[in-house]
């Protein structure tokens, strides 16, 4: 498909790529984008709109050791959606586990009432959804997403 686009249309390869919105490295293009879901443990609703702007930051300090980009982020008082554009070399669950508990440990720390709400030493419960998300579906799922704030309990 994209030797046709380029003979007819472009000769450059990182035009036809930035047209068709792909990404690339080194040896291949590629568009791979998932919806992921936490739940807190017990699904407790300890997430405000505080929490949630820290954990967006953690995720965005993580993220770029394991390739990943950030597309859409929302959150309800009791889980979290994200949609996100992954490499080929993207070992996701490595990356979940290393989200997961690096943000357990930091929100419990920097945010010490969550103790009392849960148990143990977990925030995050084990279990978490991953979909992969085709490209005629993203705007649906962005807009799933982004309508996903409706019960945000405020700080």
């Amino acid at each position: 498909m994209i030797k046709l686009i380029q003979s007819k249309k472009i000769k450059s390869r990182k035009r036809i790529i930035n047209i068709m919105k792909y990404d690339n490295n080194y040896h291949s293009v590629y568009k791979i984008n998932y919806h992921i879901v936490f739940c807190v443990k017990y699904r407790k609703k300890v997430i405000t709109d505080k929490i949630s702007g820290r954990l967006k930051e953690i995720f965005l300090k993580i993220c770029p050791k394991y390739k990943i980009s950030l597309i859409e982020w929302e959150h309800d008082i009791d889980h979290i959606h994200l949609l996100i554009s992954a490499a080929p070399v993207t070992e996701l669950s490595k990356f979940i586990n290393a989200y997961k508990s690096a943000s357990s440990r930091l929100i419990k720390k920097e945010f010490p009432a969550i103790k009392s709400k849960l148990w143990k030493e977990y925030f995050w419960s084990r279990s978490f959804l991953v979909q992969s998300v085709g490209e005629a579906n993203i705007e649906t799922i962005q807009k799933y997403i982004q309508g996903q704030g409706g019960e945000n309990e405020k700080d």
